[in-house]
């Protein structure tokens, strides 16, 4: 059996690959000069071909971006990266590569290897300074763009390594872009903006793909621009511009089991540094006590939670609290959490993985050991 000869957009790659090494240039940092070598050389490749009778690229520009991709972008899921239509991209075996696009997902039709996919996830970590090996078989981590990595590597996989790439799309940062999308209605908008203006604490609840991350990076969006807005995330995702923000991540171990950074401490840290406003880009253990505790010192937040509904957020942002230690119990934490929040906005994704905001609720205080809360917005109602 007769190989088929690799593209021209590979060999090229490798001269490319190589004079980069040469003048010592890196890609990501010159991506002009990168773009410069790799016209150059798919001009040499056509003059050769004309030369020798062969078959020469008719397009070159597409072939640059093919060649920048595998030099400098991550190969073959460069493509659907740079497409702003996908949303979310993951790979559960190299030959079951999987694109959503407006919540629906879709098989791409994409085949890679084992070794490929490796390959392409050690170039992914490569500007994190995070790792994914046998004693650390997770790994989150931020891409160039902002987008989010999460790996899992066997054996707490069965086979393949499995690859999540959530993208955050720039089209949706704002809560006007949200009303015009459709994912959120006008007078939702209207309250949440007050809220912000006027340095509420909102809490964004809903399931996994739900849109709390975009509405929260939207919340900050609407900040006044004078506010100092200090983020506190595991790994980098709200990728929002404000006047005054600094955005904090925590760091995993090391080797040696040593200089992990915590939510709980960036919590604390974020504290010295001057907020008006603290994000904490979801709160899901210990680091809730924290955050209600820098609630309780008149600093507004805003945070993510899993929950299903708007209430079922405010009982368990008063229950993860309980995680920090044996001190800490529910006559301390039910109060604090009624009187730190201030609203706490609901979203849903539905059967066509459309996404929207469907409620927002104010806590009005605590009955029988009970948050109690009253409705300003419900989709579809009043």
């Amino acid at each position: 059996m007769t190989l088929a000869p690799p593209p021209v957009s590979t060999l090229v790659a490798e001269r490319v690959r190589d004079r980069l090494r040469a003048e010592r240039a890196d890609p990501a940092r010159d991506p002009d000069f990168a773009a410069q070598i790799a016209r150059a050389e798919v001009r040499r490749h056509n003059d050769f071909a004309l030369a020798r009778g062969l078959a020469t690229v008719d397009d070159e520009s597409a072939c640059v971006r093919e060649v920048l991709a595998v030099v400098a972008g991550f190969g073959p899921l460069q493509t659907y990266l740079d497409d702003p239509t996908v949303e979310e991209l993951w790979i559960n075996a190299p030959d079951r590569v999987f694109v959503a696009r407006g919540g629906v997902p879709e098989r791409a039709p994409l085949v890679l290897t084992d070794t490929a996919v490796r390959d392409l996830v050690e170039r992914m970590l490569q500007s994190s300074g995070r790792r994914v090996d046998l004693s650390q078989p997770f790994v989150d981590a931020s891409l160039p763009d902002g987008s989010r990595l999460h790996v899992v590597i066997p054996d707490i996989t069965r086979r393949h390594w499995a690859v999540n790439i959530r993208k955050f799309l720039p089209a949706y940062r704002d809560l006007h872009r949200l009303v015009e999308a459709g994912s959120l209605d006008p007078h939702a908008a209207q309250i949440l903006r007050e809220a912000m203006a006027q340095g509420q604490s909102v809490l964004v609840s809903g399931a996994t793909h739900a849109g709390k991350t975009t509405l929260l990076g939207a919340l900050i969006a609407a900040c006044p621009p004078q506010h100092r807005i200090v983020t506190v995330e595991e790994t980098f995702e709200l990728a929002v511009a404000a006047p005054d923000i600094v955005s904090l991540q925590g760091r995993q171990p090391s080797l040696e089991g040593t200089g992990e950074v915590s939510l709980r401490r960036l919590v604390k840290e974020a504290l010295r540094m001057r907020p008006d406003r603290l994000v904490v880009g979801e709160v899901r253990d210990a680091e809730a006590l924290d955050l209600l505790l820098a609630l309780n010192t008149g600093v507004p937040g805003a945070a993510t939670i899993h929950a299903n509904s708007a209430r079922g957020a405010l009982r368990k942002l008063a229950a993860l609290p309980l995680l920090a230690g044996r001190n800490i119990d529910s006559a301390f934490v039910l109060p604090a959490v009624a009187a730190s929040v201030d609203l706490v906005a609901h979203c849903e994704r539905d059967a066509s993985g459309a996404r929207r905001v469907v409620e927002i609720v104010t806590p009005t205080g605590v009955e029988d050991g009970v948050i109690t809360a009253r409705s300003l917005y419900r989709a579809g109602g009043a």
